[in-house]
């Protein structure tokens, strides 16, 4: 139903700008560059986040699933006893008609709450990877400190790039040191009242 696949296309949204903490680099300037797919993908946070993520969407197809059941079972036999019927004859029946109005509206109610839940689980990603970014911005101070640099380049970024300049590995480690877990929590939308 929903997928998981939306998180990786907002990580690779996400990784579209190279982070530069120099306003200005000069001639001179000490370039490293990281792989933030791999960072998202090999920290022990960003597997957090995908496991916490992927329970979220269980529970929410769980809260879907009996009522899904139940139409299904209600379509099938409605139309079981309308199969032949004319329109005209359905209307005829006033508890036949009835029950197709019935089946209708929880069949929409139905469709509006997967529309929820969807918006819900990628408003749940969005804020797990704004999480995970801001835990990561201290590290990455921390690796351009140590490493003297002015600019950080994503490597989907570059054309080439040496061992020693992908800090990557650097930075997973320290990330999975401060941060090896981040706080996913469901989000819900705002309820509308009715007008």
């Amino acid at each position: 139903m929903f997928r998981l696949k939306s998180i990786f296309s907002a990580v690779a949204v996400m990784l579209a700008a190279p982070l530069a903490f120099s306003p200005v680099a000069t001639a001179q300037s000490t370039v490293v560059v990281i792989d933030r797919t791999q960072i998202f993908g090999q920290s022990l946070a960003g597997q957090d986040i995908r496991t916490k993520i992927q329970g979220i969407e269980t529970t929410m197809q769980g809260e879907l699933q009996p009522v899904a059941q139940q139409l299904g079972t209600e379509g099938t036999s409605l139309e079981t006893r309308t199969q032949g019927m004319t329109r005209e004859a359905i209307l005829a029946d006033a508890g036949l008609t009835a029950e197709v109005e019935a089946y209708a509206r929880k069949a929409g109610e139905f469709n509006r709450d997967r529309q929820i839940a969807a918006q819900e689980l990628a408003l749940t990603e969005r804020k797990a990877l704004v999480d995970f970014n801001t835990a990561l911005i201290p590290v990455l101070r921390e690796v351009v400190a140590e490493r003297s640099a002015n600019v950080i380049l994503d490597k989907s970024q570059v054309v080439f790039v040496d061992d020693a300049t992908d800090v990557t590995a650097s930075v997973i480690s320290k990330l999975n040191a401060s941060t090896p877990a981040i706080d996913v929590v469901r989000q819900k939308l705002p309820t509308q009242q009715p007008q």
